[in-house]
């Protein structure tokens, strides 16, 4: 039994069609937005087969620009406008009065009314939110300076087309029969200004409180079904109260909808909840535009066809880049903007429909608006290509002549040292044999000095600290100044021929370049290294270092051996304690501590225990 269904079909036969070509255009890095409009080409009455019914289709493309809007309206970030204000408003301003100029130019030479110039420009001057985002995220430029004057500036276009969308109508109607004067253009404007205020106020006094409320009321249901069902419910019906209270438009309402509800905590999940459903009426909106577009137009008009393209691309395009630089900002930064504004979009298709249906723009500006969009779109890829290849040849000449700037200076430190080198007196090597070589001479450095004194062992200590270096040259110890990382210092210690290296120092970075230096001179010395963490004992045994001493334990060790009544057990040092440890073959934590991780792994026939970095106070000056 046959049925009668051109809703089914029309939605059926537009969604398998955007499809297809969607997924063709994404195939050839393209925008899905070319196979969407060229799905509306194929099913619309210019084109022989199947004709979709078109008053069916732009009831369902304005379901589709009232979600579009309501999405435009969920991701409005004040924030991100004011924080690039001072080029974004102006620069937008400015870019949107040159290209509606030059659309209104053209429209004079084609014989328009003043009104459809004004339309046609104005469709001509504002950027495809989608194109452009897509455009930069593949370059993960969102985040970017450049990213965020492109997103300001397209908010500043986006809220122009707002405000046309809303006086467009009373503009049309104060000058329809051509005998207008000035007076009542002003009022007819002023009463469509007072209602969008009257409806602007209501949103803000009772949408802001109301909105949320209702939505955190559903969350609190834990019924997803019903909180997506709200979300549109909220869009749907502010675009519907707007338009049959206020007499605005369904795309005012929708915004302002979508801003409300931006500034609740609940506003992401309300935005992916309604995702889907968006996209698709998105894609029936750009396949009902698709059906208006007449293809005969790109043969026999094919001038205005190519002027429309050059303003878009070349005139939108020089003028903000014009302004960008203005503004002081690079190059870089400039042709961004300016190859991410060199395209028209969603909001150029709802001003050319709105214009149409007002009788204000000819159908004939509705396809070459058409036309310049899919063109510009088809374009817009291509010249980010361009734009890359531009940036990457920049780049490598500017890394090729870093690296030529690197070498020469090296070149030049190489030099100056070769030349002080040749100017100083080489370090003279001690006659200290069989001796000990103390590194860093601060709070642990005088003890053991002290200490290597009053038993009369021979004794080196390598100090940078100049008062330090005075004070043992007073006390008649032999001292080297300078980083015992260093191979000269190093080899004027004798540590080739020395009986022990203690380093005292708190620098753990240091203490390892220290410790690999003197194993390279001697691979058989006892290397003795002050540590405070298991990551610094680590890194120093890996270069090497014979035995680690840690502070906390020897603090540790104090406070036992002073509780009242404890065991007396032998006083040792921390390595006689854990050769002592080892000996017993107890697996304590202690030979964790003395030895490092590893040793205690293999000790233990097991991982090494988890790492953890101890905070530290900072040491006294001069180590």
């Amino acid at each position: 039994m046959p049925h009668h269904t051109p809703l089914i079909s029309t939605i059926v036969v537009g969604l398998v069609l955007a499809f297809v070509f969607g997924a063709l255009a994404h195939r050839f890095r393209l925008s899905p937005l070319i196979g969407y409009l060229v799905a509306g080409v194929l099913v619309g009455p210019f084109t022989p087969g199947y004709v979709a019914d078109q008053g069916l289709a732009n009831q369902l493309a304005e379901i589709g620009v009232i979600l579009l809007m309501f999405g435009v309206g969920l991701h409005f970030s004040l924030k991100d406008l004011l924080s690039v204000r001072a080029i974004a408003i102006p620069g937008a301003v400015v870019q949107i009065t040159s290209a509606t100029a030059l659309g209104m130019g053209l429209a004079w030479l084609m014989g328009w009314s003043i009104g459809g110039g004004i339309v046609f420009g104005l469709a001509l001057s504002v950027a495809s939110t989608v194109v452009l985002l897509r455009a930069l995220q593949e370059r993960r430029l969102v985040e970017t300076e450049r990213g965020h004057i492109a997103v300001g500036w397209l908010i500043v276009e986006d809220l122009a087309m707002v405000l046309t969308l809303v006086l467009l109508p009373a503009f049309a109607a104060a000058t329809s029969g051509g005998s207008a004067d000035l007076e009542s253009i002003v009022i007819s404007l002023g009463l469509t200004l007072g209602k969008v205020i009257a409806f602007v106020a209501v949103m803000l006094i009772i949408g802001r409180r109301v909105i949320p409320w209702i939505l955190h009321y559903v969350a609190h249901t834990g019924s997803r079904e019903l909180f997506r069902l709200a979300v549109l419910a909220i869009a749907l019906g502010a675009a519907f109260g707007a338009a049959e209270l206020f007499g605005v438009s369904f795309a005012l309402g929708a915004f302002f909808a979508g801003m409300v509800l931006s500034e609740s905590e609940l506003s992401h999940q309300a935005a992916s909840e309604t995702l889907p459903l968006r996209d698709a009426f998105a894609v029936l909106f750009f396949v009902s535009v698709g059906m208006l577009f007449d293809p005969m137009i790109l043969i026999t008009d094919f001038g205005p066809v190519i002027a429309t393209f050059l303003i878009i691309v070349v005139g939108k395009s020089l003028a903000a880049f014009a302004i960008v630089r203005l503004f002081g900002h690079p190059n870089s930064t400039a042709l961004t903007i300016a190859a991410s504004l060199a395209q028209i979009g969603e909001f150029s298709f709802i001003l050319a429909g709105l214009g149409v249906g007002l009788q204000i723009l000819p159908e004939k500006g509705h396809d070459l608006i058409l036309a310049g969009a899919i063109l510009s779109i088809l374009t817009n890829p291509f010249l980010f290509t361009v734009l890359d290849r531009w940036f990457t040849k920049r780049e490598t000449a500017r890394a090729q002549a870093k690296a030529v700037a690197v070498a020469a200076e090296k070149e030049a430190i190489a030099a100056e040292k070769a030349a002080a080198d040749a100017a100083r007196e080489p370090l003279p090597v001690t006659s200290l044999t069989d001796h000990v070589v103390l590194v860093g001479h601060g709070r642990v450095g005088k003890y053991i000095s002290r200490k290597m004194a009053a038993i009369g062992a021979p004794l080196l200590v390598i100090e940078t600290n100049k008062e330090q270096v005075a004070d043992l040259q007073k006390d008649g110890r032999e001292v080297l100044v300078g980083n015992a990382a260093d191979p000269e210092v190093a080899a004027a210690a004798n540590i080739g021929e020395a009986r022990c290296l203690l380093v005292a120092i708190p620098d753990a970075f240091e203490s390892g370049q220290v410790v690999e230096q003197a194993r390279r001179i001697n691979p058989d010395l006892p290397i003795i290294v002050r540590a405070h963490s298991f990551a610094q004992e680590e890194h120093v045994m890996k270069h090497g270092a014979t035995r680690i001493v840690m502070g906390e334990q020897e603090i540790a060790r104090a406070m036992f051996a002073a509780v009242p009544d404890a065991p007396r057990a032998p006083v040792l040092s921390s390595v006689e304690e854990a050769d002592d440890i080892l000996d017993g073959d107890q697996e304590t934590e202690a030979s964790a501590h003395v030895l490092g991780p590893k040793a205690y792994a293999d000790k233990a026939g097991g991982d090494a225990p988890e790492q953890r970095l101890l905070r530290q106070p900072p040491d006294e000056p001069g180590r």
